[in-house]
């Protein structure tokens, strides 16, 4: 008897690819080892080179007035989010980088509580502080200093609130733009600005090796284009926070593809850490959708 497969069956696995692809991102930043604006820029430039013609090839129409500075705005949150995590992932570990970079659902329900006067459930404090404690036994599991991999793990932290930056102010934009040209516009500001920041602090954007160079490249087609076409396509078929918390499984994939290819082992200190900041986000993604 033949298995029924699920009607939306292409977006989970379109979910399941955008995933691998995000989670692998960590890892070609590590094997790039460029400066980490430097490494951004690339990121969003190569996409740019995908998504830009087939953004043009549909004769968009450009947003105006809010919209249009809430894209632009967007851009900037985007690329100083990438900027600040590419830089943390030279200093600590891939998994617990991408791990602390992906507190932004934190971040996201705390604005809407006091700037949107979201009413959040019990469910939303107690994923909180559970969270919080994880980040606290990651980061403090050395003891807290501001150099070496405690000071990547705050750019994580920091990372992730520029992200949730970028969410909040781009929520509404979405309702008017579609995906493609919001991507597009997106990454055209975020290489226009990182370019700016790798010229003004003297990074060096050429004399690299070929596999730096590969890592870029895939760094751009693979976790941006690739990662974020799919997960978009699938949150056209799969509630938001069911893919939400779905896409915490990108620090999971990354810990464990880091182990065999940059031989990075989690400390014990640091394993229960994550489970707790993975728990208390997915109580935060429940307490939210209950409010």
């Amino acid at each position: 008897m033949p298995v029924a497969l699920s009607p939306h069956w292409k977006a989970y696995l379109a979910l399941a690819f955008g995933v691998l692809c995000i989670g692998l991102s960590a890892i070609f930043v590590k094997i790039a080892a460029v400066p980490g604006v430097v490494s951004a820029f690339y990121r969003v430039f190569f996409a740019s080179f995908v998504l830009v013609p087939l953004w043009l090839l549909r004769r968009p129409k450009l947003p105006r007035g809010a919209i249009l500075r809430a894209t632009l705005l967007g851009g900037v949150f985007f690329a100083t989010d990438l900027a600040l995590w590419n830089a943390s992932l030279l200093l600590t570990g891939a998994g617990v980088a991408t791990l602390l970079a992906n507190n932004a659902p934190l971040w996201v329900g705390l604005a809407a509580w006091l700037f949107l006067h979201e009413r959040l459930t019990a469910n939303f404090w107690v994923g909180l502080f559970v969270a919080l404690g994880g980040m606290v036994l990651i980061v403090g599991g050395t003891g807290i200093h501001f150099d070496g991999s405690n000071l990547g793990n705050l750019m994580a932290i920091s990372a992730s609130v520029f992200y949730a930056a970028y969410l909040l102010t781009t929520q509404r934009v979405r309702t008017a733009m579609d995906t493609v040209s919001f991507m597009a516009i997106s990454v055209g500001v975020g290489a226009l600005l990182l370019l700016i920041a790798a010229l003004i602090f003297g990074q060096p954007l050429t004399g690299y090796a070929p596999n730096q160079w590969l890592a870029l490249l895939a760094l751009g087609l693979i976790s941006q284009v690739g990662g974020w076409l799919s997960i978009n396509y699938s949150l056209g078929h799969i509630p938001a926070t069911r893919v939400s918390v779905t896409l915490l499984a990108q620090a999971v994939v990354t810990t464990l593809v880091a182990v065999p290819i940059l031989g990075e082992l989690p400390t014990p200190i640091q394993l229960v850490g994550g489970a707790l900041v993975l728990g208390g986000i997915y109580w935060v993604y429940n307490g939210r959708a209950r409010a």
